[in-house]
């Protein structure tokens, strides 16, 4: 299995991870953050545009995507809209 490298960071670094898609996207990858948090919960992190600091274990969980299936999406250049299939 071949390595690649990611984008982090707003872009300013990389990760390199196996090229298994399943390694750096999708519910696979966020386990992995997770994974990833709580070993560093004690290091301190910034905060908003660098002003505050505060440590990586009391930064909220990420919430789950919400289910967009039989909602109203907007098509063309605004023009029209159709149900989401989901």
């Amino acid at each position: 299995m071949a390595k690649i490298r990611i984008r982090a960071g707003r872009g300013t670094g990389t990760i390199e991870v196996d090229d298994d898609p399943k390694k750096w996207s999708g519910e696979e990858f966020k386990k992995i953050q997770a994974e990833r948090k709580k070993a560093n919960a004690n290091r301190m992190v910034h905060t908003g545009r660098g002003t505050g600091m505060k440590r990586l274990g009391d930064m909220p969980d990420p919430k789950k995507t919400p289910d967009t299936k039989g909602m109203t999406r907007v098509t063309g250049r605004g023009t029209g809209s159709r149900k989401s299939r989901g």
